[in-house]
């Protein structure tokens, strides 16, 4: 026995019903259907099996039609065809959902919930959370621009990705097309962590940031500094030991995961660690200092990474 979908896809004078592949039946009205696709418009337009017809079920004289999705599907699609004072745009939040909305609207030939697709796989939250399957998502449907969009994010995780659901709606050929493009993303980063001139260029002098070289500038920081490696030498003068190891340990991070988010994070986890140690120097001011470094250095990560093609 067939159930009855909820409001408003139960109206009393609704003229046929869509029964979903798990049963459900939505009572809807052919013109909000014909009005939002191309695809109910041709169909509502053929002649109508006369009454009694063996080949068309009838239900309370309406005619059923069978759809193959199933009702939760349905019950999204339905609601991007019906007016918004009827019906409120569902949420896709969900990439199941994204999927499967996304297969529909092209079989039904629905432009619109093809961009409301499209920009539910643009969604920072979604994005920041699960770019591998936005990914996947994207290039199985062609959508070129929010393939892009959701490598660029999954340069903020690790090169090897977990498994994942949609792994399989990419071949082989495309998953090597992102490991590569990450590696190569990678490879263009690296530079930022071996030649300053990205800082001193900012800084233009030593003057402008003596809390890079803590207790040179300052007699009360007890952090010290790196005086065995001229690499990270600024303005010929050594650098506060904090801020070396901070570099060190990003130059590393960011071979796996070459973007500005990591340079962020990583800064975060330094200002910690510092104002942990109690510096009377460099604990009230490690905040402000690395939150303005790390933002210049994230912003030319990002640039280096924007340079780099994706290429399939």
């Amino acid at each position: 026995m067939a159930n009855c979908a909820s409001s408003p896809f139960d109206h009393a004078k609704a003229d046929v019903i869509l029964r979903s592949a798990d049963g459900v039946e939505f009572r809807v009205f052919k013109l909000f259907l014909s009005l939002a696709s191309p695809f109910f418009e041709t169909l509502f337009g053929l002649p109508q099996a006369p009454d009694g017809a063996a080949d068309q079920e009838m239900k309370d004289d309406l005619a059923v039609i069978a759809m193959s999705e199933d009702s939760k599907t349905l019950d999204s699609f339905l609601r991007f065809c019906y007016p918004p004072t009827l019906a409120d745009d569902p949420s896709l939040e969900n990439l199941t959902d994204v999927l499967s909305m996304l297969a529909a609207a092209r079989k039904y030939s629905l432009d619109l919930i093809e961009k409301k697709v499209c920009q539910a796989l643009a969604n920072p939250k979604v994005l920041g959370t699960e770019p591998i399957r936005c990914f996947a998502i994207a290039r199985n449907a062609r959508l070129t621009h929010e393939t892009i969009t959701a490598a660029r994010h999954t340069l903020s995780q690790p090169l090897i990705p977990a498994q994942f659901s949609e792994i399989g709606l990419i071949t082989a050929s495309e998953l090597l097309a992102l490991l590569t493009y990450h590696k190569n993303c990678s490879v263009a980063v690296q530079h930022l962590t071996k030649d300053f001139r990205w800082l001193t260029d900012h800084y233009v002098n030593s003057n402008s940031c003596t809390w890079l070289f803590g207790p040179y500038y300052k007699d009360s920081c007890r952090c010290g500094r790196v005086t065995t490696n001229n690499r990270f030498l600024l303005w010929d003068t050594y650098t506060v030991t904090w801020w070396v190891t901070y570099m060190q340990e990003l130059s590393e991070l960011l071979k796996d995961r070459p973007s500005g988010d990591t340079v962020r994070m990583a800064a975060d986890n330094t200002i910690q660690t510092v104002r942990g140690k109690g510096c009377p120097a460099c604990s009230g001011s490690v905040k402000g200092n690395m939150t303005e470094l790390s933002n210049l250095l994230a912003l030319k990560v990002d640039e280096a990474v924007a340079a780099i093609e994706l290429v399939f």
